[in-house]
Parts: structure tokens; C-alpha cells; sequence
């Protein structure tokens, strides 16, 4: 889907992996009058750094005198001016866009980057993608509201990780057991260590299985050779 305003082109850089400093924006040399970005691919599914746009298509009254024709001076401070005033203007949009839950979202999320839950959390943040992010600040806000520990642990590893499996060890014990359905990665770690560190209570403890499950009697499928880990 071809992305029409500056807000829209900003979320998807988002989602591509990179930061608002990332993308310029420029006065389009050539644009239409119906329409605010002037890529060279009207339907291109990626983001370019160096944007094109028609800043007058709605801000008209702020940008009409900024490039007039025959004034020809301090051209490089008025790009940057443009640049700068766009991302402030993007911003604005994407605020008034914005329901209370998602503004409490960014919030938690900026707090965390402030090392507010810790080094911990702060540095592995990073090891998620921006939607991931988001699922483990939605399920924090509900952790505040709810206090639901276990629970909020379970659904947000179950939207992390397709498919594993969570096991009470014993009624007797504050013991978990968590098998994942994937390679024991240092990215996967580092979900897994910070979804422990916020949403398992204190004095429980949770044993990770990676790839293979571990056997249990009368399961045929977890009692497979070489396709079993030891318990």
C-alpha cells in the first residue's frame, strides 16, 4: 500500500528498523498538487532515506514564502529548516493520532530506554522488534492494572514465541517450565531474560527448553530419540 503523508512514511521506517534521524526530508523538485510525498515509486514497499515532498499539499500557510523563486540565499538553512519543521509537524500527527492506550505504550517504552526498569531490561529492549516491543509494554500496562503475574507471563511468551508451551512443575513449588519450538539463540536469550525479569514473580524460578521437548511418559511425540532434552 503506497504511504500518502509524512506520519504514514514515518511509522513504516519504524517498522523497517530505523530511527526518524534517519529520514530527510526535501523539497520535491517535481510533485503533484494531490498528494503530500513524491516518491520515485508511487508503490514501493520500502522506505527511502531522502524523501520528497510537497510541503504545501496541507501546510501551505506555514511553507509558502520559505522557497520563493527568486530568493536564492541560505538555501542550506532552509532545507534543514525544512527537515526539522516536517518532523515536528509528522509528530503532531501521529499524537493526534493516537488513542490513550498507545500513549501510555510509548511512555512505558521511553521509560524503559531511561533505565528506569533496570540495565537488564534496557539493554535486551532492543533484541525485539518494534512490534514485540509494543506487546511487552501493552502487557506491562495490564500488569499495573491487574496484577495478574502469571498470567501476563504466559500470554506475552505465547506472542513472542508461536507454538511453545508453558508447564506448572508442581503445585508444590513456584516452578515453571518453558519449552520453546526454536534454536537457542542469543536474540531468543535475551526475549526470554526479560520477560522473566518483569513478569516472573519473586521467588519462582522457570526452566527453558530450546528446540527439543523434554520427554514426558505416555506423550509419544516428546519421547522420540535423539529429538528429546533431559529433565
Amino acid at each position: 500500500m503506497a504511504m500518502n503523508y509524512i506520519w504514514d512514511l514515518l511509522i513504516k521506517a519504524e517498522d523497517e528498523g530505523l530511527s526518524k534521524k534517519d529520514i530527510y526530508f526535501h523539497l520535491a523538485e517535481t510533485y503533484s498538487p494531490y498528494m503530500e510525498l513524491s516518491p520515485q515509486l508511487l508503490n514501493a514497499q520500502y522506505v527511502e532515506q531522502h524523501v520528497e515532498v510537497n510541503p504545501y499539499y496541507r501546510y501551505y500557510g506555514i511553507f509558502n514564502g520559505l522557497f520563493h523563486p527568486d530568493n536564492s540565499a541560505d538555501i542550506e538553512f532552509r532545507n534543514y529548516l525544512l527537515d526539522t519543521v516536517l518532523h515536528f509537524l509528522a509528530e503532531i500527527d501521529r499524537m493526534q493520532g493516537m488513542n490513550k492506550r498507545e500513549f501510555y505504550i510509548r511512555f512505558i517504552l521511553r521509560e524503559i530506554e531511561a533505565n528506569v526498569f533496570g540495565k537488564l531490561v534496557r539493554d535486551n529492549i532492543h533484541a525485539f522488534t518494534k512490534k514485540e516491543q509494543e506487546i511487552v509494554a501493552l502487557n506491562m500496562l495490564r500488569l499495573y492494572q491487574t496484577g495478574e503475574e502469571i498470567y501476563l507471563l504466559k500470554d506475552t511468551l505465547k506472542r513472542l514465541f508461536k507454538n511453545c508451551m508453558i508447564y506448572v512443575k508442581s503445585e508444590d513449588q513456584d516452578e515453571l517450565l518453558l519449552y520453546i519450538r526454536q534454536k537457542q539463540t542469543e536474540q531468543n536469550q535475551q526475549k526470554v531474560q526479560l520477560v522473566q525479569e518483569i513478569f516472573l514473580p519473586i521467588g519462582f524460578h522457570m526452566e527453558v527448553y530450546w528446540q527439543y521437548h523434554f520427554g514426558i511418559i505416555d506423550a509419544e511425540e516428546t519421547m522420540k530419540l535423539d529429538r528429546i532434552a533431559l529433565y
